[in-house]
């Protein structure tokens, strides 16, 4: 994950695509062209066969080439600000070294130098350069100042606070609205990364953020109760607890706005 910060001191976290990503979209693309490009070259055949001496039959063969590598890619690379059919079944768009959308100039230095390092080495130069930098930049990328981000970014779904059995009957009288907002997103995404951390880290963790919740929360939980599932209890109370206030805000307004469309003497 790379961080570009943006004018407006704004950090976003743009992941890159990897090698493999990359390399499926450069496939598919070329696999396209391929096909693209055999079936002009029967059309040729078929509407100028016999009429055209080779010169200008090779002369109207290499346009077709260049006009396939070169010309529609770039073509389609500038429209569509970083996309190719191969990049929009991988999900993946080209964008510049800030972030922003790549332009003309950028689609044309990658074009041209696609033809070189992908067409005519067969890859092998773009695989080297990509091996040797951490947003797998090919030699284009370098020169234009851009590089292939990831647009579809599976979200790992967070597990909720879960009230042990054990502490329901003390979260439903036990004072937690002092604590501060800050504590509470960081003991939320302590529950989230417990079970990825070392249980030595995880244990002393728990101890830390316990004590510092337990200055914020009255009455002190039962005796013996094991740091995590006092966290658990504290986060899963202060969500019910302020999705019940929202629900009940939600009720009186409905309940305000009917009254005031309702029609005197109705």
């Amino acid at each position: 994950m790379s961080s570009v910060v943006t004018g407006e001191a704004v950090v976003l976290e743009l992941k890159p695509a990897g090698f493999g990503a990359r390399g499926l979209s450069i496939l598919i693309d070329i696999i396209a062209q391929a096909v693209v490009a055999v079936l002009l070259m029967l059309l040729i055949g078929q509407v100028f066969g016999g009429v055209l001496d080779p010169a200008l039959t090779t002369a109207l063969l290499l346009a077709v080439v260049v006009l396939l590598l070169v010309v529609v890619p770039v073509t389609v690379e500038t429209l569509t600000r970083g996309k190719s059919l191969g990049r929009l079944v991988m999900g993946v768009r080209i964008v510049r070294d800030d972030g922003g959308a790549i332009r003309f100039r950028h689609a044309f230095i990658r074009g041209m130098l696609a033809v070189f390092e992908i067409y005519m080495l067969g890859g092998s130069l773009a695989f080297l350069v990509s091996l040797f930098n951490e947003k797998s930049k090919r030699l284009g990328d370098l020169l234009a100042g851009t590089y292939a981000m990831r647009e579809r970014v599976v979200a790992n779904p967070r597990a909720l606070a879960v009230m042990p059995p054990s502490l329901q009957q003390w979260a439903a009288t036990a004072d937690i609205g002092r604590l501060p907002d800050a504590l509470g997103r960081r003991m939320s995404q302590f529950l989230a990364q417990a079970p990825r951390l070392a249980p030595q880290a995880r244990h002393a963790l728990s101890l830390d953020l316990a004590a510092e919740a337990s200055a914020h929360v009255s009455p002190p939980p039962p005796g013996a109760t094991h740091p995590e599932e006092f966290l658990h209890a504290v986060i899963a109370a202060r969500r019910d607890r302020d999705y019940a206030a929202m629900m009940r805000q939600r009720e009186r307004t409905e309940a305000t706005a009917k009254r005031l469309h309702t029609l005197p003497f109705g």
